[in-house]
């Protein structure tokens, strides 16, 4: 295991959380400022950025054994704030959505709140951290996904509808692709929370 706790995959995670405020102001532009199409794709941009500098770190950090307890605590934690951060800007900023997606996200803040005190128990009480396992970065990527296909299906529909194509009005509040895809996020993002829970249960005894 490498001892520098600021290698290249260290510095990708670190710049993954800088990035997460930016994010946040892009999807939060006013539409008095700017087009929201625009806004959106911006937003999508920012997000995939920092979307892809998640698989590009632990990659690295494999493949030249940089793997630390820094960035096994670091990478899930700036992926939450990433995507927790731009779930809430989004049921923020985008209100005709809030009767479905509300729902989504509450599953995935209370997943991750969940996950995270686990880690913290194991942590403290065994000295262990705990690293993503596969579940886990499954459970990541459709989150991931799902936020891009948020910010990515409504301009769609709205660069249709400038051409002179007529689109049905429930598009705008149910979009197919979107829910398809929070589905998906929610069952993994269920299932991954269950995992953990089960694989550490005994660090919870209550006798201990």
């Amino acid at each position: 295991m490498a001892k520098s706790k600021m290698n290249l995959p260290n510095k990708l995670t670190v710049m993954r959380m800088c990035l997460v405020p930016v994010c946040i102001a892009a999807i939060l532009i006013p539409e008095a400022w700017l087009d929201p199409d625009l806004t959106a794709l911006i937003a999508l941009v920012i997000f995939a950025f920092a979307s892809i500098t998640d698989a590009i770190d632990g990659k690295l950090a494999r493949k030249h054994n940089l793997i630390t307890d820094f960035g096994k605590f670091m990478d899930p934690l700036a992926d939450k704030f990433l995507v927790l951060g731009s779930f809430l800007a989004i049921l923020y900023r985008y209100e005709h959505l809030k009767t479905w997606l509300f729902w989504a996200v509450l599953v995935v803040i209370f997943r991750e709140f969940a996950v995270t005190s686990i880690r913290l128990v194991v942590s403290s009480s065994s000295g262990v951290v705990i690293a993503a396992n596969w579940l886990g970065k499954v459970k990541t990527v459709t989150q991931m996904s799902s936020i891009i296909v948020l910010l990515l299906e409504p301009v769609i529909y709205h660069t249709i509808e400038k051409s002179g194509t007529d689109l049905p009005d429930f598009l705008d509040t149910y979009p197919p692709a979107t829910i398809l895809l929070c589905a998906l996020m929610t069952f993994f993002t269920l299932w991954s929370g269950i995992n953990y829970l089960a694989a550490y249960w005994s660090y919870l005894d209550p006798e201990k």
